[in-house]
């Protein structure tokens, strides 16, 4: 008969349970992983998976109780890590889908939305063509398996202890926000300056010919112009949406070792 003490099964729950909590807050909230179309049970077996491969190489942990107010803690620290890690990729999505709607509102396809199940809401057409294309991306570079690699060291970067974290981390994730919604809209920047000449070449027409009905030539004239351009320049979208993500995966190492009590 196997008779266990409590002090082996707190050790055998606090080396699962606690990794496991990291794990599932970065496949909640980062891309692919964390999208509502992917069922929950896949996302816990896919968490409980990478918790039991990386749980025999963690380093020492705490010896403090699962049930305590101390492992309370620690299990709230690790799903902060978690979804920090996770939400700056969510970032680079969502400056992603911010450049589709800003081109698709200046093409005039403000009207052109569908409901959204993974905001929860209305989303443009151009949005969502971007964000599918960012998903692409992400994948076609690997993208996902370089975050579950940057998840796994996080563990000997930032190792589970009692230690309060540092809000410096908290602080690169709200900065690496604005940088990224800036290259979002330096995304969409070369189509939104030709529809602007063309709405520009629209009001002089006007002006010179007020005959014109204005609004049954400019809105075929300013969706044609918006889609051939995006046609041209869709060859160019890629290798900035892959740059974005390589500075988001670079931005999620920077975090954690922000995190880091000590500020390593």
């Amino acid at each position: 008969m196997i008779s266990l003490t409590d002090a082996q099964l707190n050790a055998w729950l606090i080396s699962f349970i606690w990794p496991l909590t990291r794990i599932l807050g970065v496949i909640m909230t980062a891309p692919i992983f964390g999208h509502r179309s992917v069922p929950a049970r896949v996302k816990i077996g896919l968490g409980v998976f990478i918790a039991l491969i990386i749980a025999p190489t963690l380093p020492p942990m705490p010896d403090v109780g699962l049930g305590s107010w101390h492992g309370l803690f620690i299990l709230v620290q690790q799903m902060l890590i978690g979804l920090a890690i996770g939400f700056v990729m969510r970032i680079v999505f969502a400056a992603v889908e911010a450049a589709g709607e800003i081109v698709g509102l200046q093409m005039g396809l403000g009207f052109a939305s569908f409901f959204d199940p993974q905001s929860a809401g209305q989303t443009l057409v151009l949005a969502r063509f971007f964000n599918m294309l960012a998903a692409l991306v992400f994948l076609a570079v690997n993208a996902h398996l370089l975050l579950i690699g940057i998840l796994v060291e996080s563990f000997q970067s930032l190792p589970i202890s009692t230690q309060p974290l540092s809000a410096i981390g908290f602080f690169n994730v709200a900065s690496f926000g604005s940088t990224v919604f800036a290259v979002g809209l330096q995304l969409a920047l070369p189509i939104i300056a030709i529809l602007l000449m063309t709405n520009l070449a629209l009001g002089i027409l006007t002006r010179s010919a007020p005959q014109l009905n204005i609004f049954a030539i400019g809105f075929p004239i300013t969706l044609g112009v918006g889609l051939i351009v995006l046609n041209l320049t869709l060859p160019y979208f890629a290798p900035q949406i892959e740059l974005m993500i390589q500075q988001g995966l670079k931005t999620s190492v920077m975090v954690i070792h922000a995190l880091h009590p000590g500020g390593l």
